[in-house]
């Protein structure tokens, strides 16, 4: 008689301590508390009843950084909010996951040739792991994206000293933003808004 026989129950189940610990950081994502845009309405009715985002285990929306796994920047970054962003992010403990939402997030949507007052994508603030596009982005993108954030997890491995099995799925770009010709130093840039504001004015019957 084999030394194992009828020693477990039918439904044990045999695996890694890295598989148990990316399944339950997969399946216990905190996402932080905050929006900076349009994008944050949809990001709100994608955690309502309707949708229902705490079936993935992502459900605790936390007040503070320090509590908080995954940052979802849902809206248009400015300049000014941009050394915010950058300081929330710092503050989040590691392993920390970035979510992209919307346009203006991703590239800088509408505002990215005359918006000089927003960056031309937050991945030049903090680096970035999902990008999850459109304007704003349904419900059911942000749960892809979620859901591609927790296959990025499945991959990590802590105890081991190898590298992860996968690539990064995105890669990230660093640098400055990039503005238009026209706004590229102080003097164009004040005279474009004075030609702009001659252009503006309602014409003389």
């Amino acid at each position: 008689m084999p030394l194992l026989e009828n020693r477990f129950e039918d439904s044990l189940v045999m695996t890694s301590l890295d598989q148990a610990i990316d399944w339950a950081r997969a399946s216990s994502l905190w996402p932080m508390t905050f929006g900076l845009a349009c994008c944050a309405i949809e990001m709100m009715a994608t955690g309502g009843p309707r949708y229902d985002i705490d079936r993935f285990g992502a459900g605790a929306f936390r007040a503070t950084p320090r509590q908080a796994d995954l940052m979802i920047v849902a809206g248009t970054v400015n300049l000014k909010m941009a050394e915010r962003v950058r300081r929330l992010y710092d503050l989040m403990p590691d392993p920390k996951f970035v979510i992209a939402m919307g346009a203006c997030t991703c590239g800088g949507g509408p505002y990215y040739k005359y918006g000089y007052n927003v960056v031309k994508g937050v991945d030049l603030v903090v680096p970035v792991d999902v990008y999850v596009p459109g304007c704003p982005p349904r419900p059911e993108a942000l749960l892809e994206g979620l859901m591609r954030v927790q296959d990025k997890v499945r991959t990590m491995r802590t105890l081991r000293k190898e590298k992860p099995t996968t690539e990064p799925m995105i890669p990230t770009r660093t640098g400055h933003a990039i503005l238009p010709p026209e706004l590229a130093d102080m003097q164009q840039a004040t005279a474009y808004k004075i030609a702009q504001k001659e252009a503006a004015k309602p014409a003389k019957v």
